[in-house]
């Protein structure tokens, strides 16, 4: 067992008859978590599956699943995630494609086809009961091939990406990648029992998993969601006077659209986030209202979470004159700009794509589709994708661009810039719109003169769309998918 096993093993075992999880408002103990990876692993080994057999898990934001994560990864067992907010036969093609000695899912999950999948392949089938937390057989296991791909599946976590520029990949992160990430989640942070729940809300099938692992990591008591609402959010923050938790974009707009009271948030020292840029105008906002400063960073999957990050010092020092910056590298990361064509090291302050070498995940170079600058001081700044771009006409259209201009407007609480195909340029952006609760219903017109007048011509959208509420996955990213159909469902 390596060292951030063992770490989060005590983490887990420390607990004992004190509360670890609260989940709808129920707390339940350490020993009811730690009894409860007891059954799941005797279960396991009732129906012949190894310690160190990988199996796959269809996740939820729920006790059952967070329990057998936690027990998995402490136990150093590999396991590949499922994500659950899909269609039952795409769960059951996951279950035939990776071909693992076990499968375990929510009740609610275990389909005709889900069923019918693991019978197929041979696995077996390990029920996670939600109330009262229990675990029933499935499917009985039959052998699974020695050639079954679930059978060379690495130890650690093998997550999801978040599909919001195609399908979604499964992405090995190695438990010392894992412990990486919990650190550069907890930097400052000492293990402190009485201190405030780590509040946790992310989707496990993504690197959100890491929010869970802090808890135990720290033995830190944890208040579970099963998705972000603002009333339960909020609802934590202040019964718990929760100091700290990551936030998103998406968010950030929905607590100022809410409206919520300043006093309810009043115990936020300040909020780490991420998982796309922040503007410096929804910055500005929120930090405005509510006096809480936003820690910015930048990371993907790949890297297993961030590779530069705000610190409240740097932004005691910068944060007036760097807003849009996403921080410096953190410990054990090196960032290089790169000549998109010809892969050139460029100078400081150029634009180009860039690259991270992240120590935990091995010595090469990963490129990024993302276009981005380093300044003197070594702080990052990412100005959009460069596999996003719209080319009309032979013009560049970055859609973050004609995004930022578009959420500038008082009415606009969101939106997402897309290109669809033209027979005659090749490309043409248009735009989906999310309004406030509050304030006037802008006309497309008065959008796209917007735009017309902050930016060149060829960045108006042809058509921009006004949605009650954007497509977004569990992670609260805009579907650029589900944006372009409904542009489909316009033409038809």
């Amino acid at each position: 067992m390596d060292r951030f096993c063992a770490t989060l093993s005590a983490g887990l075992n420390s607990y004992g008859t004190a509360p670890c999880i609260e989940f709808e408002r129920t707390w339940y103990s350490g020993n009811d978590i730690t009894g409860y990876i007891a059954a799941v692993a005797d279960q396991l080994a009732r129906a012949g599956i190894a310690p160190g057999d990988p199996v796959g898990v269809v996740v939820r934001n729920r006790v059952p699943h967070a329990a057998v994560i936690l027990g998995f990864v402490a136990a150093g067992r590999p396991v590949a995630m499922i994500y659950s907010y899909q269609s039952a036969e795409s769960i059951a093609r996951d279950i035939t494609s990776l071909r693992l000695p076990a499968i375990l899912a929510d009740q609610q999950d275990w389909t005709g086809p889900a069923r019918d999948a693991v019978t197929h392949v041979g696995s077996a089938g390990i029920g996670l009961i939600p109330e009262p937390i229990g675990v029933e057989t499935i499917a009985a296991r039959r052998q699974v091939g020695d050639a079954a791909p679930g059978g060379r599946l690495a130890p650690g976590l093998h997550i999801l990406t978040s599909g919001t520029t195609g399908a979604p990949k499964r992405v090995p992160v190695s438990t010392s990648a894992l412990q990486h990430t919990v650190l550069t989640m907890t930097v400052g942070q000492r293990p402190a029992p009485d201190d405030s729940p780590e509040l946790v809300y992310w989707p496990f099938g993504s690197i959100g998993v890491c929010q869970l692992l802090v808890g135990p990591y720290l033995g830190k008591r944890m208040v579970l969601l099963e998705k972000f609402t603002v009333d339960e959010w909020v609802r934590a923050v202040k019964t718990y006077r929760i100091k700290r938790t990551g936030v998103q974009p998406a968010m950030l707009r929905m607590l100022l659209d809410a409206d919520v009271a300043e006093s309810d948030l009043a115990s936020l020292e300040y909020l780490p986030g991420g998982s796309g840029p922040l503007e410096s105008q929804l910055r500005e906002e929120f930090e405005s209202r509510y006096g809480i400063p936003l820690l910015w960073a930048y990371g993907a999957t790949e890297f297993a979470g961030s590779v530069c990050a705000w610190t409240p010092e740097l932004y005691e020092r910068y944060r007036d004159t760097k807003p849009a910056s996403s921080g410096k590298p953190l410990p054990g990361v090196q960032v290089r700009i790169v000549d998109a064509d010809t892969g050139t090291v460029l100078p400081t302050g150029r634009h180009g794509l860039l690259e991270a070498r992240v120590q935990v995940m091995g010595p090469e170079w990963i490129r990024t589709t993302d276009l981005a600058s380093v300044d003197a001081d070594g702080f990052v700044t990412i100005h959009g994708r460069a596999d996003g771009a719209i080319n009309r006409g032979g013009f560049k259209v970055l859609p973050e661009t004609v995004r930022a201009v578009l959420v500038s407007h008082p009415a606009v609480r969101d939106a997402c810039v897309i290109g669809l195909p033209d027979t005659r340029l090749g490309q043409v952006p248009v735009a989906a719109v999310e309004l406030r609760h509050s304030g006037g219903k802008p006309s497309e017109d008065d959008l796209k003169t917007l735009v017309r007048n902050a930016l060149p011509s060829h960045h108006v959208p042809v058509a921009i769309v006004v949605v009650e509420q954007l497509p977004r996955n569990a992670a609260l990213k805009v579907r650029p998918a589900d944006v372009a159909a409904l542009f489909e469902t316009r033409r038809s």
